[in-house]
Formats: structure tokens, sequence, C-alpha cells
């Protein structure tokens, strides 16, 4: 697997790199493809959502999976980035996140083996806040490694690449979910099996990288609300990347609005867009945001609320066997969005404050996130064509505000 990466790195990321940068590059894509492979196949959205279902979980197990999974993920980060600046060393805290992931991805699988029903939905919810909270700690240490051991110039293209990576991956994935060769349920928790050891994989490699030390800080809560008083770019930030969670919030109203006439609620063809998607923008995206972060994520905001109205439309003339076209638009937008405000808050952030940024940002998004979702349901009561039309207009407002963002010099 060396050879292939190496290519990949010099073809890639940066022609003629060597050394101990180039090797930097090779971990870091190598992990995050691994890491990004294993998010596929255990996604909350689809994935565990038909495992449960299978399963005879009730449907209030179902619908807390991305609530779970999302809040989880971001709420904590404020407490946890406290705890990165009295580190010297960053990448043990990505690692050991890793492992619980992996850990975390194998107790689900187990679960849905050896149980069904009710107890089955509390477990694997259970399992599933664990990985949560494991992927907290790797989303607010990773920022912080990949600024330390990264240049600036290329690390859009380390995370772009490694996306497009993995994305393959799941779109192999997705071909077999078609095809109908892993339609069974032993197969799907094989494939959620395999992901733990991804995870895990991931983590060995990932310690090898060569960072610096940082210098420890004690760090408490006042820090924080002192940044976002102080930092009107980061607070601007912040409301743009609130904004733009409209684009991760809609998919599930493209199935409800799909469903109604088409069917569009298989499990293969959500997989197949989305990994498309990944596929085809994601090194793109981040060779984009190298250049200037912000008109990337104007036009992946313009790009999902241009989907979201295509569906719409597409939804008003009858001709919902083309809404698989307009979930893929939207698809492309968000990993756009993602791919942009990775880099942009790195490229931003002095050294001292990346993690805390970090940390600071995940947190207010995570509680932006559960307001949204509940803008969301509110108007998911007058029907999907509502709710997309106001999932629509936050990402263009998004888009648009990302504009007054203070440039990466």
């Amino acid at each position: 697997m060396t050879r292939p990466i190496e290519r990949l790195t010099a073809h890639f990321i940066a022609p003629g790199m060597t050394g101990e940068e180039a090797a930097n590059a090779r971990r870091h894509l190598t992990a995050l493809s691994l890491s990004k492979l294993a998010d596929g196949l255990v996604d909350p959205k689809l994935v565990l959502s038909w495992l449960l279902n299978v399963l005879g979980a009730p449907a209030l197990f179902i619908g807390m999976l991305v609530a779970i999974r999302e809040a989880g993920a971001l709420l904590p980060q404020m407490a946890i980035g406290a705890r990165l600046g009295r580190l010297r060393y960053r990448r043990w805290v990505w690692a050991a996140g890793s492992v619980v992931q992996g850990g975390a991805a194998g107790a689900i699988a187990l679960v849905a083996l050896l149980s069904s029903g009710w107890m089955a939905g509390l477990l694997i919810c259970a399992a599933l806040a664990v990985l949560a909270l494991a992927r907290s700690a790797c989303s607010v240490s990773y920022k912080d490694v990949l600024g330390r051991t990264v240049a600036q110039s290329r690390r859009g293209a380390v995370t772009g690449l490694a996306g497009s990576v993995a994305a393959a991956g799941i779109v192999l994935f997705a071909g077999l979910l078609l095809a109908g060769i892993l339609r069974s349920e032993g197969a799907v928790i094989g494939a959620i099996a395999l992901a733990g050891l991804c995870w895990i994989g991931a983590a060995a490699i990932f310690t090898g990288l060569s960072e610096e030390p940082s210098t420890p800080e004690p760090r408490d809560g006042s820090g924080y609300i002192s940044i976002l008083r102080e930092d009107a770019n980061l607070r601007r930030f912040i409301l743009v990347r609130g904004l733009l969670t409209s684009t991760a919030l809609a998919p599930p109203f493209f199935v409800l609005l799909a469903a109604e006439k088409a069917g569009l609620g298989r499990l293969g063809v959500l997989v197949l867009a989305s990994s498309l998607a990944a596929f085809l923008s994601s090194y793109l995206w981040g060779r984009l945001a190298d250049r200037d972060s912000r008109l990337v994520l104007l036009g992946a905001g313009a790009l999902g609320a241009a989907g979201m109205l295509a569906a719409i439309g597409l939804h008003m003339a009858g001709m919902a066997k083309a809404i698989p076209l307009a979930l893929f638009a939207l698809m492309l937008g968000w990993h756009g969005v993602r791919q942009a405000r990775t880099v942009y808050l790195v490229d931003i952030s002095d050294e001292a404050l990346r993690a805390r940024n970090t940390a600071l940002a995940n947190t207010a998004i995570g509680a932006i996130l559960l307001l949204a979702g509940g803008l969301g349901g509110a108007l998911s009561m007058a029907g999907p064509v509502a709710a997309l039309a106001g999932f629509a207009a936050m990402a263009l407002a998004g888009g648009l505000l990302a504009l007054t963002l203070r440039p990466v010099t």
C-alpha cells in the first residue's frame, strides 16, 4: 500500500516533496482516508438507519441516530480543547479517539448480531454516542495537528485527496448494495465491523507523524469567551458555518420528496450519490480552498441551494425520477462546505489559538445544528418542499456572508 500512497502524494499534493514533510503528508493521507472510509460505512443517516429498521428497533431510536452522532461529536469540543492545550503532543489524542471509534463500531456490529428490537436500538444508540464523543476528540485535535505538520498551501490537497480516496471505497460499497450482493443484514454488519478495523489501522498510522512539541498552556473556559468576544471574524465564521449546516440537514427531505412518487429511499442510491459526489469533488474542492476558501464556501453554498431548489422544481413538474441528480448536486455542495470550512479555520487561526478556535466553533455549531434541526422539523410539518425551501435560503445566505470573512494571508 505504501507505493500507491507515495505516488498519490507526489502527483496530487506536492511534486518533488521529500523527507519529513513528505512522510507526514503520506501518513495524513493514509490515516484520514481510512477514517473517512469508516465514516461512510457507519453512516447514521443511511446505513445505521437501515440496520435498525431491519432489526425491528422502534422508530424513536432511528430518529435519534443523526442527532446523537452530530451533536455528540460537536458539543463536547470546548472541554476537550481546553485539555488538548495542556498536551505537548496532540497526535495521540486523535489516535486514541480513532481507536475508541473502532471499538464502538465493533460494539455496534456485535449488538446487531446478538439482539433485536428495542434492545438493539438502545444499545446501538449508546455505542454511537461513545463513537460520537471519540470523534469529537479527533475533530478538535486533527486541525491542530494538520496545521503543525503540513504546510499551509497543501492542507486542502491532503484532506481533499483523502476524501476522494475514501469515497472510491464507498462507491464500491454502494455498487455492491445496488447489485444486491450486500443486501443481507449480515453483509452490512460485516461492513460496520470493517469500519472498526479501519479506524484502528488509522490510529496506528497517525502515531508515526513527526510532530514538533507544543508548549503546554493552562486554559479555562474564560479563554473561550474572550476569544469569541474579541474576534469578530471568528463570530462571523461561526454564523456562516451555521447557515451552511443546511446542506447537511437537507438530504432526508430529498428522500421524503422523492418517495412520494418514485421511492428514492433505497440505501444504495443514497450512498452512491454521496460517495460519487465526494469522489469527484473532494480533491478539487480542497485545492480550490487552498487558493481562496471563502470563494469555495460561496460556491458550495450556492450549489447546495441550487440542488435543493432543483429538487423542488422537479417534484412540482412531476419528474421525481430525476431527483437523484438534484441530490447529487446537493452532496457536491456539502463536500465543498466541509473542505472549505476546515481549511479556512486552520489558515486564519494563530498556532497558539488553533485548537481553541476549532473547539469553540465546533461546539457552537453543535448547538446551531440542534436549532436548525428543530427548524427543519417545524418546516417539515408543512411538507418537505417547505423544509427544502427554508434550507436553500440558509445555504445561499451563508455562501454570500462568507464573502465578508477576513481574507487568508
